[in-house]
């Protein structure tokens, strides 16, 4: 099992965004950069971005991960999920991983994330 938090500072994310050309699209893939057709509210991006952090400290790190390949993803009621693909799904089988949880918020200013990596 393992577990992972991570808090973001919503407006300190929008500034690395904004000034940093590219780094949204490699931070995410692209269907959870627009939601309803619309580009997502960056406090929804700031949140993700700590689900995604979180998930790192949940399953650990190694070569070849790609943030893209980690999708946080909502159901019709707005509940998340986390979707892993390429080096994280491969990570997640080695360490016996058979699910995953996520929790995600956003208030005051500041975005945070829980994951929980059940083995």
């Amino acid at each position: 099992m393992g577990l992972g938090i991570d808090v973001v500072d919503v407006a300190r994310f929008e500034r690395a965004v904004s000034r940093t050309p590219g780094l949204a699209q490699r931070l995410f893939a692209d269907e959870e950069l627009v939601v309803d057709g619309a580009a997502r509210p960056v406090r929804s991006l700031a949140a993700r971005w700590a689900a995604k952090e979180a998930a790192a400290k949940a399953l650990g790190t190694i070569d070849g991960q790609r943030w893209r390949d980690l999708v946080v993803s909502s159901d019709a009621s707005g509940a998340p999920s986390l979707v892993l693909g390429g080096a994280w799904a491969a990570l997640a089988t080695s360490r016996g991983v058979t699910s995953v949880h996520v929790s995600l918020t956003h208030d005051a200013g500041v975005a945070a994330a829980v994951v929980v990596a059940e083995a």
